[in-house]
């Protein structure tokens, strides 16, 4: 019994045994290929994993130094209790664009905001300042303030949101924003071009009434800068000034308003060029047609359309770079007065021309000689140069012109002195019959108009520049 338990011990222990190397022998092997190497790999991953660990542990330490998620946020600070302070203030950066035309203005600064919130409190041994960008301003309370207003506004995105909050270990917020806003700004034209116009941006809470948030400007006036460099194509920038007040809406209550005050002083010299010179010009140039012969009709007449025609364009070109307003301006004014003289300069020929002919009808009724006026050699004159020739005139200028030819054959004979004596003779006989023809054809109207219309318009003009300067 004893030798059978034996043999059937050992048959089974034959059996096992080389399934049993074979499994130690597979395992040995992985086990000294995986030291060298894994021992790498393991100690690469505990110091992987004992920094991911610091990571782990570093991130909850600055976390919770806002303790933003512990807070309400949707509410003000001091709910319940005293309105918020906010001060405000603003650095001009530029004014881009004045329209007359939309009466409005576009003005880039950087607005920046001041208050506390103690929920924003931490601790710091430095006393140090944590700045962030826009993407914590999405989490926490801050001011809603709007422009009244405005058109158009925008924050400056490039390259990434011009947003900047700042905030103090006691809690004081800093928020600074870059903005550029369109405003109205309600111009009073009634002494352009030689206008001020006064224009304000005017800064406001949606929300938040004189009870939970109160606006003030932080330094008083001196919390609005600009650029010293700062200039404008057609204006002067006289005065930038901050102010404040209320504002009071009949279905929410009272709220507080700041107001950034600028005066603009228009440029003269641009229309001085552009307006008021052309049309002196063509007023002056009216005036030539009181020295032209009264029987030049076509002379005096396409002088007189021109300069209307010319005035017309200088209105209409005024006209069309200016805002319908139903008042009268000061250039207006001006243009008016001078189309006026214009047109009563063709008018002055039209009376002249009238009064010329009834004249000389009472005077040929008088001698019996009206059926001269219709010969034919004054109808193909007039058909020529568009002037009435009269025929005492004609002769006498025939009769000058026979006698000059007489002195000149005689001149040639008794030689030179005597021919330079006779030149002389010619010369003041021929310039005293122009001057008698020109006195003799010179109406009293055109004399008095030669003096009257200057005189007029000189003291227009200084009433003119006198008032609105």
């Amino acid at each position: 019994m004893i030798l059978a338990a034996l043999a059937v011990f050992t048959c089974i222990w034959i059996t096992l045994m080389p399934n049993a190397c074979a499994a130690a022998e597979i395992k040995r092997p992985r086990q000294l290929c995986a030291s060298p190497m894994g021992r790498a790999r393991n100690s690469k991953q505990e110091t992987g994993g004992r920094k991911g660990d610091s990571a782990r542990v570093w991130l909850p330490k600055q976390e919770p130094l806002l303790r933003i998620e512990d807070h309400e946020f949707a509410m003000r600070p001091g709910f319940g209790g005293f309105p918020v302070p906010v001060g405000i203030d603003v650095q001009i950066e530029s004014i881009d664009s004045i329209s007359e035309v939309n009466m409005d203005f576009t003005m880039t600064f950087y607005l920046r905001h001041y208050w506390k919130d103690e929920r924003l409190s931490f601790p710091s041994t430095t006393n140090n300042s944590m700045t962030f960008d826009h993407r914590l301003i999405r989490k926490i309370w801050v001011p809603d303030i709007f422009f009244v207003h405005s058109k158009r506004s925008f924050i400056h995105d490039t390259t990434v949101e011009n947003v900047m909050l700042r905030i103090r270990p006691d809690g004081n917020v800093l928020f600074s924003l870059r903005i550029t806003v369109s405003a109205m700004c309600f111009m009073d034209f009634s002494r352009f071009p030689l206008d001020t116009q006064n224009c304000s941006l005017e800064l406001e809470s949606y929300a938040y009434t004189e009870e939970d948030l109160m606006l003030y400007w932080k330094h008083g006036n001196r919390s609005l800068t600009t650029d010293k460099q700062m200039s404008l194509s057609q204006f002067f920038i006289e005065e930038f000034s901050a102010s404040s007040g209320v504002a009071f809406y009949s279905s929410t209550g009272w709220y507080n308003r700041l107001f950034i005050n600028f005066v603009l002083r228009r440029h003269i010299f641009f229309f001085v060029l552009q307006t008021y010179f052309p049309a002196m010009l063509m007023v002056i140039l009216s005036w030539v047609s009181f020295w032209i012969d009264r029987r030049a009709v076509p002379a005096r007449v396409s002088l007189g359309i021109t300069t209307v025609l010319t005035m017309s364009t200088i209105v209409s070109g005024v006209s069309a770079s200016m805002p319908q307003v139903s008042y009268v301006k000061a250039v207006d004014v001006y243009l008016w007065v001078s189309s006026l003289f214009v047109f009563l300069s063709v008018i002055e020929y039209a009376a002249v021309n009238y009064l010329t002919t009834v004249e000389e009808l009472e005077q040929l009724r008088k001698t019996g000689k009206i059926s001269e006026m219709y010969n034919i050699d004054a109808v193909q004159a007039m058909a020529f140069d568009g002037c009435y020739h009269d025929g005492e005139t004609d002769m006498d200028q025939i009769s000058f012109s026979f006698h000059s030819e007489e002195e000149s054959i005689q001149g040639r004979v008794t030689g030179s002195l005597s021919a330079d004596s006779s030149w002389r003779k010619r010369r003041k006989s021929f310039g005293g019959h122009v001057g008698r023809i020109i006195l003799e054809n010179n109406h009293v109207i055109d004399t008095y108009s030669r003096v009257l219309f200057p005189i007029v318009y000189f003291i227009f003009n200084l009433f003119y520049w006198g008032i609105y300067v």
